[in-house]
């Protein structure tokens, strides 16, 4: 990796040398093997302490239904209710009444670029375990983000639509569904920058800062994004705020406890500020402060990474997890670290059981982030350029 790190502008990447932390440990396996290629993880923590799982693909990148829950005391996955319609690229969204919102993605056989999302969505209620069906959208999207506002409304922006038969479009709509009427309204003005796969984080103030992204260009082919803006929903109104010192796609962003966010990697590939070439996923991070609205850059990470995971800690540090390089998308990293905020620097964590990206994570009641699923190994790194996806299963104890 020290190649990556002298091709591109930005800060320094964390030493080597420093003591590792942590431990992973395996845990039980997945119904079945599954990957989650979205922004946010494909799990969340129910109040009983149990991980949802539900929905993602598999190595023919076919859409599933499945569901399932992990057990912390038995560290053992057990099949739930399947989701009433298959989804990738969807969201979910735990309610502030323990329920869990599964909102659009791409549903059914893989389809290519003309594939169209789903505007349905649906419920998953813990002392049924089962799913009934809500309020659809008003748009079809896949690759959006879901974000829990203060008031216990969601609100889903962006995504991916068709454009044409063989080419797509990002979206600047969004929406806010209310889990009291089950039903989508859209925002009183749309995002004023199309984008999707995009993180959206809620500050401290309320609103919601949605950080780069990215937009289709051509047939397969999408352009990262440095524009950010945030969401007011007294006003229901978007305002630009600062860009991104870098381009970023499949990168991560994590609200920390002082009220900054940090984004950490992602995809962009191509001259950065120094008018240096970087063909590489970024190992860069940033920091982005809500009351002047502006990023600076952080203590680059040891190595770049994308379709990485980053959980906040309970000591408040945040925890970014392997993921894979964007020139090849061939191997997924064991590498994970930890940042903290209070001193500005990164100490490796031991390795994980098995490397992987586009990866289910979630923090468990004790504090300890499960990880699960994922792809292990693709195109040039496995001799039928398919995919290799994971049905394992790892936690990190600090």
């Amino acid at each position: 990796m020290s190649t990556h790190r002298s091709l591109a502008a930005g800060s320094t990447p964390a030493a080597d040398a420093a003591p590792a932390t942590g431990t992973w440990s395996a845990a039980g396996k997945l119904p079945g093997t599954t990957y989650w290629a979205g922004a946010g993880a494909g799990a969340v923590t129910l109040a009983d302490g149990t991980v949802l799982m539900a929905g993602g693909e598999e190595r023919a990148r076919n859409a599933q239904d499945t569901a399932a829950l992990f057990d912390p005391a038995t560290k053992e996955w057990q099949p739930t209710s399947a989701l009433s319609v298959s989804r990738r690229l969807h969201t979910l969204t735990k309610l502030n009444d323990g329920r869990v919102l599964a909102a659009g993605g791409l549903s059914g056989p893989y389809g290519g670029v003309s594939q169209a999302g789903v505007s349905s969505a649906e419920v998953y209620d813990p002392t049924t375990r089962g799913w009934t069906a809500t309020g659809a959208m008003h748009e079809s999207r896949f690759a959006h983000s879901a974000t829990l506002l203060a008031d216990g409304r969601v609100l889903v922006s962006g995504g991916i639509a068709p454009r044409s038969a063989l080419s797509q479009r990002a979206l600047a709509s969004a929406e806010i569904y209310d889990p009291a009427s089950g039903e989508w309204t859209p925002t009183a003005e749309p995002m004023n920058d199309a984008r999707a796969g995009h993180p959206a984080v809620l500050l401290r103030n309320g609103t919601v800062l949605a950080a780069g992204g990215m937009a289709p260009i051509g047939r397969g082919l999408y352009a990262g994004q440095s524009f950010c803006e945030v969401y007011d929903p007294a006003a229901g109104t978007w305002t630009p705020t600062g860009d991104l010192g870098s381009v970023r796609k499949s990168h991560q962003a994590t609200l920390l406890r002082d009220g900054t966010v940090l984004v950490t990697g992602g995809d962009s590939p191509g001259l950065q500020d120094d008018w240096t070439y970087n063909p590489y996923s970024q190992w860069t991070a940033e920091r982005y402060d809500p009351a002047r609205g502006v990023w600076t850059a952080a203590e680059g990470m040891s190595t770049g990474r994308s379709h990485h995971r980053a959980v906040l800690l309970r000591s408040g540090r945040v925890l970014v997890i392997g993921g894979t390089d964007d020139s090849t998308f061939d191997v997924g990293y064991q590498n994970a670290e930890v940042y903290d905020p209070a001193t500005r620097g990164w100490t490796p964590t031991t390795g994980m059981v098995e490397g992987r990206w586009a990866f289910a994570a979630a923090e468990l009641a004790d504090g300890a982030v499960l990880v699960a699923g994922g792809l292990v190994r693709s195109g040039a790194a496995v001799p039928d350029n398919g995919d290799v996806v994971t049905d394992s299963t790892e936690f990190f104890t600090a």
